[in-house]
């Protein structure tokens, strides 16, 4: 028998959200510091700004090819350093424990899926393992979400299958991915989006916050 799971993004729906408008403005501006166009890595999402901007540097017959690698590491290292710093100063929104608990005594498997870093993750919910079977962190995966792979990943190590799954996030590309996953999607309003934004998105259902899974879900 497959278990059902419940999939949750992580920052902006477990704990709360990082400045990622700050974020992305730097990763922007090291891209440009190292000669990258910003047409480059218009419209993308952080990470990407750094694999799009590596690419284009890589393939440049100028001394700025041999800058690629540096740039990228550089680039990597700084939005870890900014994850672990606020990390520091970062634990699970009240309750999230309490919830994780009762969706497990109801049978549901549960993951993580997040587009954090792994160490970030562990800094604010250090006993995870006691309450989540499975966490795949931007360094666990190829693909990141939106990308819905990152999302069959978790569900393929759960040994759960998306069409009885749920997943439960703050942000339009959690809904995207797991609506491309045929997944039921859960939008939460403690991140960056409003009701609309996830409904457009995919969210089949919207509510405040974690708190009202339980009686969405038993």
């Amino acid at each position: 028998m497959t278990n059902p799971a419940v999939l949750f993004d992580f920052d902006g729906t477990l704990v709360p959200n990082l400045d990622l408008t700050d974020m992305r403005r730097q990763i922007a501006a090291m891209a440009k510091a190292a000669g990258v166009p910003d047409s480059v890595h218009n419209g993308l999402y952080i990470v990407e700004i750094i694999e799009a901007s590596h690419a284009w540097l890589s393939n440049q017959d100028t001394a700025l090819a041999s800058s690629a690698e540096a740039y990228a590491a550089a680039s990597h290292r700084r939005i870890n350093d900014i994850e672990m710093q606020a990390a520091s100063n970062t634990a699970p929104f009240t309750a999230v424990r309490q919830v994780l608990s009762q969706l497990r005594d109801k049978g549901y498997r549960l993951g993580i899926v997040t587009r954090n870093c792994r160490a970030a993750v562990l800094t604010m919910f250090p006993d995870m393992d006691e309450y989540v079977d499975c966490l795949h962190a931007r360094d666990d995966v190829i693909h990141l979400k939106p990308d819905p792979r990152h999302l069959q990943d978790n569900l393929d190590a759960l040994g759960a299958k998306a069409a009885l799954s749920v997943m439960v996030g703050d942000g339009a590309l959690d809904m995207q991915a797991g609506q491309a996953l045929g997944m039921r999607c859960v939008g939460v309003l403690t991140g960056s989006n409003d009701t609309h934004a996830l409904t457009d998105a995919g969210a089949t259902e919207v509510l405040a916050d974690y708190r009202g899974l339980v009686s969405l879900l038993t």
